[in-house]
C-alpha cells in the first residue's frame, strides 16, 4: 500500500509497473490494473444530433474485456453496483456499448386520486461519480473472476490499483476500501496486489482491515530533484502527517529551508486544526509567542505559486521566521518523529 500526494506520480508508476513485468516475462502481460488509463477504456457517445440515445462506448480491443462476454460479467457486477448506485444498465455486446436507466417514483392523478408510479428513463447521463463507480464494479467483478480461477484471466498474477475513489464521496470511499479489502481476504489465487491512492480515508480504512495481513505500507514522497523517498509505517495511518513534519525537521536542521515548505507546513496546520476542531488554522498556534505575526506569515507564504517542483530558495529573515514557527508548533503538540518513520531513499534511473 502506497500513501502519496496528487502529482506524485502514482499513474506513471503503475505503467511503469506493468510494462516490467512483460519484460520479465518475456513480453507476456501479467498486470491487471485499476488507473486513470482504465477508465479511459470506456467513453461515451452523447448523441449530439438527437441528445437522445446516450452510451458508454467499450474498447473492445483491451485484454482488459477478455471474458466481458462469455463469462455473463454482469452477474458479478451488480451486487456491487447496487451498494453504491441506483441505476441500472444494459450491455450491448454487438456494439460494445453501454447503455443506463434509472427508475423514479412520480404521482399521477387518475380518478381524481394521485396515484405514486414507477418510471424508468433510459438513456441517461450518469454522472461522474457514477461513472467512475461503474468502471470499478467492472474491475471488482474481473477482479473476482480471476481470483476464482476463470480461464480468461489466468494470465493476471499482480493486481495494481490506482486511486480508485476519484469523484467519490466519503461514503462511498469507505464501501469502496471495505469491499475491496473483503474480496483481497478471499485471494485463493494469492495473486500480489499493489494500493496507490491519495485519499486519506481510503487509506485509514484499508489500513484497519488489512492490517493482520502480511501488508507493507508506505508513504511515498517526490521531490524536486526527481528523487522518491519511502518511509514505512505500522503504527498509524495518519503516518502521513508525521512524514512531512519529518522531511520539514529535516530541512530546518540542515538549513536547506525552500519557499515551498510554508505550503507544507501550512497544509499540516490546517489538517491539525480540523482533527481538534477548530474553524482556522491559527488557532493550532494560539497561545504561543507571536502568534498573530506566524498566522500572517504563514497566510503570506503559503500561496500555490511555490511549486515543490521550482524550489526557490529563502531569504535569512524567513528562513528564521520558518524556524520559530516550526519549532513553536512542535513544542506545543510533541509529535514523535524519530519513533514512527523507518526511512529509506530510492533514486530514479
Amino acid at each position: 500500500m502506497l500513501y502519496a500526494y496528487n502529482g506524485t506520480g502514482k499513474t506513471r508508476i503503475s505503467m511503469l509497473f506493468k510494462d516490467k513485468a512483460k519484460e520479465n516475462g518475456e513480453g507476456k502481460r501479467d498486470t491487471l490494473y485499476f488507473n486513470a488509463f482504465t477508465e479511459d477504456l470506456f467513453q461515451w457517445d452523447n448523441d449530439l444530433e438527437n441528445n437522445r440515445e446516450r452510451v458508454l462506448k467499450i474498447n473492445a480491443d483491451s485484454n482488459f474485456f477478455n471474458g466481458f462476454k462469455e463469462l455473463a460479467l454482469e452477474e458479478k457486477i451488480f451486487p456491487y453496483l447496487e451498494r453504491y448506485a441506483d441505476f441500472d444498465y444494459k450491455i450491448d455486446y454487438e456494439k460494445w456499448t453501454i447503455s443506463f436507466s434509472k427508475s423514479i417514483r412520480i404521482a399521477e392523478e387518475e380518478d381524481g386520486n394521485l396515484i405514486e408510479k414507477t418510471k424508468v428513463i433510459d438513456n441517461i447521463k450518469i454522472s461522474r461519480g457514477e461513472e467512475t463507480i461503474f468502471i470499478w464494479c467492472v474491475f471488482l467483478a474481473i477482479c473476482q473472476l480471476t481470483i476464482e480461477g476463470a480461464e480468461a484471466y489466468n494470465w493476471v498474477r499482480y493486481f495494481f490499483i490506482d486511486d480508485p475513489i476519484s469523484s467519490l464521496d466519503d461514503n462511498n470511499a469507505i464501501a469502496v476500501a471495505s469491499d475491496l479489502s473483503q474480496l483481497l481476504l478471499k485471494n485463493g489465487r494469492k495473486i500480489k496486489t499493489v494500493i496507490s491512492t491519495h485519499h486519506i480515508l481510503f487509506f485509514n480504512v484499508l489500513f484497519n482491515e488489512l492490517k493482520n495481513e502480511q501488508s507493507l505500507r508506505y508513504f511515498l514522497h517526490k521531490n524536486a530533484k526527481d528523487t522518491y523517498t519511502l518511509r514505512k509505517t505500522n503504527d498509524s495511518p495518519y503516518f502521513h502527517h508525521i512524514a512531512s513534519l519529518s522531511e520539514l525537521k529535516q530541512a530546518v536542521e540542515s538549513g536547506n529551508i525552500k519557499t515551498f515548505h510554508f505550503n507544507i507546513l501550512r497544509s499540516i496546520l490546517e489538517k491539525t486544526s480540523s482533527f481538534f476542531g477548530f474553524k482556522e488554522f491559527g488557532k493550532c498556534i494560539h497561545g504561543i509567542d507571536d502568534d498573530v505575526l506566524f498566522k500572517r506569515a504563514l497566510n503570506l507564504l503559503s500561496h500555490g505559486k511555490y511549486s515543490v517542483y521550482e524550489p526557490v530558495d529563502m531569504n535569512e529573515d524567513n528562513k528564521d521566521l520558518f524556524k520559530r514557527i516550526f519549532t513553536a508548533f512542535l513544542e506545543k503538540y510533541q509529535f514523535e518523529l524519530p519513533v514512527l518513520l523507518l526511512e529509506e531513499t530510492i533514486q530514479t534511473t
